[in-house]
C-alpha cells in the first residue's frame, strides 16, 4: 500500500512542463465571444524577467508579440484576454508564451491552437466602433 502511494506522489509531482525558469502546470486557450482567453498556471518561477504572449494566424503565419506579463511568483494563475482576435479574418490562431529569463536566454511554451469564429457583422461593427474611439 505504501509503495502505491509513493508512485502516485511521483506522478503528481512530474505532471506539467518545465520551460526555462518556469514550471507550467498548464497553458490553455479558448474562444469566448469576440475574444480569446488564455490561461496558464505556474508551479514554480525562478530567474524570470517576463512572459511574452505571442500569436500567429493560421499555420503559415509568423508569431507576433501581443503583450508582456510580469511574473507574480510560484503557484500563480495568469489570464490574458486577446481583444484583437475579432479583427482578423482568420478563424484559427496559434499561441505560445515566450519565457524570458533575467540571465538572458528565452524559452517557449508549447503551442496551443484556438478555433475562433466571429460573425462578419460583429467584425465590421467592431471596426466601426474603433474608428470613433
Amino acid at each position: 500500500m505504501k509503495r502505491s502511494i509513493n508512485i502516485l506522489l511521483v506522478l503528481l509531482i512530474v505532471t506539467g512542463t518545465a520551460v526555462g525558469g518556469a514550471f507550467l502546470d498548464f497553458f490553455n486557450g479558448r474562444s469566448d465571444d469576440d475574444n480569446v482567453v488564455l490561461e496558464w498556471k505556474t508551479r514554480s518561477e525562478s530567474d524570470l524577467l517576463r512572459y511574452e504572449i505571442q500569436r500567429k494566424a493560421g499555420s503559415n503565419g509568423e508569431f507576433v508579440s501581443l503583450a508582456t506579463v510580469s511574473p507574480k511568483g510560484s503557484n500563480s494563475l495568469y489570464t490574458y484576454i486577446d481583444r484583437s482576435a475579432y479583427k482578423e479574418s482568420e478563424s484559427v490562431y496559434v499561441y505560445r508564451l515566450k519565457i524570458v529569463e533575467t540571465s538572458g536566454p528565452s524559452s517557449y511554451s508549447n503551442e496551443i491552437t484556438v478555433s475562433h469564429s466571429v460573425s462578419s457583422v460583429k467584425r465590421t461593427w467592431g471596426s466601426i466602433k474603433a474608428m470613433f474611439r
